[in-house]
């Protein structure tokens, strides 16, 4: 084959100039196009079709349309009235460009283009006489239509490639095809709405990941359908196309079972199929609400995030700041605090930064996911002692002159980049919580462009720095507070202890992944490293007696590991109890249907070890007896996916929900087959009436 390649293309090369103009009509030339029919070969050959180009040539600024010009325009018809030796012909589409002005939106192509045509003799291997009238419309600011009268004709012969056959087939491998040799499939379409206010929701998955969709899709003529918007689940492997469609009450018959062309575009990959429409069922997750609800659910969640226990460590600093600046200048306190609050927005910007970067590289992505890494666990654990000890007196910060002019001692001093810091080291302690609002905010973020993440997480930012936010608009509530004096000797040592236990946390979680071995490796090396800054003469205060027995407890607990894996790893460790086995199966969701159509109820729970509001959640409700009771039924089957360390299946099954985040609870059952989600925070009647639901009639209810 590549031999025959070879040929044809030395053979293009050594074309002499008459060979090139029998392969080309004569050209017609406007003001701002150029058009002319050209062959891909020389002559006619015994085969049964010959190949052809439409070659437009366009000024700047000036564009053709394809077959579907969107909101304006015509693409270019041909008339092969007076043709000889002509049984039929057939007009192929690259792959369009989108072009938007004024908020309308066409689709065509600019500078140059080939339309590749297939022409079909009535007799193969005898001369053809080609006369062809072209229609077409130009368009730049202003449009003009155009008529091009076109004569090639083609002799008998041996069929030799022409000069002109690269450039018919550099535009006709634009040709969208069939999508399975790329690994891509459209699977379904299907109609939401009214006649009124309808919407097509096309569903399209790939074997790799998605990287940057798109999809047009075409329908009767007397629609209009706008731009599809993509949210991609299953691991990026499925996207669901969704765009408005109107002029649907002018459509006799309606929609439904009316087939639609669908393009579908990724990078490089192209793909086109045809689809018959079907009533669609309910909606996709985030899918009917608009950018602005969702910031507005954004801004909420962030605020309730101040109430997870993970933030209110850091909370606690900032309390000790707020007491720091009793009687204090307002303005002051004004910027300390709106420093604060600008830290805590960078903060999620950096979060959405990683994450995009994540996401374009085809990775997993989701809420929370750094703490599956052991190195973030190692720092974040230093950071967090660091500033449990300095809190008790121990040792002050004590930094270069040019740090401390932009600002030194972050847990509590008033320089501005300590300030700073201590916003941001809020945000990245947030994020092992969830919250109400929080896990449709952020899957709606996820699953959509760069912009529209860091909105999101901007309005995030915002409503956790919701407090820092409320005392810079109001700085008399901290200036009213007490001036500063001993009673603050006993405050630092309490919010130390309150940091103290969130880095008892973070080693049990690194203890979890890692093993104990790691843990007191790093306990031991934080000890060593607290000694050596004590002995090295770093400290700024001395050894108090109330501070020195609180840090030396602590210390010692750092030593234990085993004593913080039993304390915090309650999850994992009672996976080898009898009781919990008799529970909880193993996370399987490829069995899930077969158990539906069994009958059974299926309740998956998404947990982790560094989820602090998963194990609240196992603590207050799915502990709870009449819970348990229910869990225990022989209808029921109760699955725990952990999600501590990465797992592509668990990420997957989430973003199949629009979810990137946990905690995540669902159900299924004859009444829920396609899974119900429950909230992020759970309640004894959220899980019982969500099981009621699922089994579809009153067999789990037991009343």
């Amino acid at each position: 084959m590549f031999s025959a390649l070879f040929a044809a293309f030395f053979a293009a090369l050594t074309l002499s100039p008459a060979d090139a103009k029998e392969a080309s009509s004569n050209v017609v030339r406007t003001d701002h196009t150029t058009v002319a029919l050209i062959s891909a070969s020389t002559s006619i050959g015994d085969t049964k079709t010959v190949s052809l180009g439409l070659h437009f040539k366009l000024k700047e600024g000036w564009k053709v349309y394809w077959r579907s010009p969107g909101d304006a325009g015509y693409p270019p018809s041909l008339d092969w009235k007076g043709s000889e030796n002509l049984a039929a012909s057939e007009i192929l589409w690259p792959l369009p460009e989108r072009f938007s002005v004024t908020g309308m939106e066409t689709l065509g192509y600019k500078n140059e283009v080939v339309y590749p045509v297939t022409v079909t003799p009535q007799a193969p291997g005898r001369e053809m006489k080609l006369r062809v009238n072209v229609d077409y419309l130009a368009c730049s600011e202003i449009c003009v239509p155009y008529q091009a009268d076109l004569k090639l004709d083609l002799a008998a012969g041996d069929g030799a490639a022409s000069s002109f056959a690269h450039l018919i087939n550099r535009f006709a491998i634009r040709v969208p095809g069939d999508g399975a040799p790329l690994g891509l499939a459209v699977s379904r379409a299907e109609l939401l709405g009214n006649a009124k206010q309808a919407t097509v929701r096309i569903t399209a998955t790939s074997k790799q990941r998605f990287n940057a969709p798109d999809m047009f899709i075409e329908g009767p003529e007397e629609l209009i359908i706008d731009k599809p918007k993509p949210l991609l689940t299953d691991g990026g492997k499925t996207v669901v196309m969704t765009a408005k469609v109107y002029g649907l009450e002018d459509l006799e018959g309606g929609l439904v079972g009316t087939p639609v062309t669908v393009t579908l575009v990724d990078g490089e990959r192209v793909m086109e199929g045809m689809l018959s429409v079907t009533t669609g069922t309910a909606a996709i997750t985030g899918n009917g609400m608009s950018l602005i609800s969702i910031l507005a659910l954004a801004v909420l969640g962030g605020l309730i995030l101040n109430l997870m226990p993970c933030v209110l460590p850091v909370l606690s600093i900032k309390l000790l700041s707020v007491v720091s600046h009793g009687g204090s200048d307002r303005r002051e306190v004004r910027i300390g605090f709106l420093a604060s609050s600008v830290g805590v927005v960078f903060g999620f910007w950096v979060l959405a930064s990683a994450l995009i970067a994540l996401k374009f590289a085809g990775l997993s992505i989701g809420w929370g996911i750094q703490f599956q890494q052991p190195w973030f666990l190692i720092a974040m654990t230093v950071v967090v002692m660091l500033f449990a000890v300095n809190l008790w007196g121990v040792f002050e910060f004590r930094l270069p002159q040019w740090l401390n002019d932009m600002g030194d001692k972050a847990s509590h001093a008033h320089g501005l980049g300590g300030k700073f810091l201590t916003g941001t080291f809020a945000t990245l302690l947030a994020t092992p919580c969830s919250a109400p609002f929080l896990g449709t905010a952020v899957g709606f973020a996820l699953a959509r462009n760069p912009i529209d993440i860091f909105a999101v997480f901007t309005a995030l930012g915002v409503g956790l720095a919701m407090p820092y936010l409320l005392i810079a608009a109001f700085p008399g509530l901290a200036t009213r507070l007490p001036k500063p004096g001993h009673w603050m000797i006993t405050l630092r040592r309490v919010l130390g202890f309150a940091l103290a236990a969130t880095g008892v946390w973070l080693l049990s979680v690194l203890a979890a992944q890692v093993g104990q071995t790691v843990a007191l490796v790093i306990g031991g090396l934080m000890v060593a490293l607290v000694g050596v800054l004590y002995a090295g003469g770093r400290m700024g205060h001395l050894w108090h007696i109330g501070g020195s027995g609180v840090a030396i407890i602590t210390l010692i607990a750092l030593l234990t590991p085993s004593m913080l894996v039993d304390a915090g790893a309650t999850t994992r460790s009672s996976a080898k109890d009898p009781e919990f086995l008799e529970i909880w199966k193993p996370f399987a969701p490829d069995t899930i249907p077969a158990l539906i159509a069994e009958g059974k109820t299926v309740f998956v729970d998404v947990t982790a070890d560094w989820c602090i509001t998963c194990l609240v959640n196992k603590a207050v409700v799915l502990s709870n007896d009449e819970v348990l009771a229910k869990l225990k039924t022989g209808n029921v089957v109760a699955m725990q996916a952990d999600w501590t360390l990465p797992d592509d299946t668990i990420a997957d099954y989430l973003a199949s929900f629009g979810r990137y985040g946990i905690p995540f609870n669902a159900v299924y059952g004859p009444g829920a087959p396609d899974g119900k989600a429950l909230p992020e925070l759970l309640s004894s009647s959220s899980v019982l009436d969500g099981l009621r639901l699922a089994a579809g009639d009153e067999a789990l209810s037991g009343r």
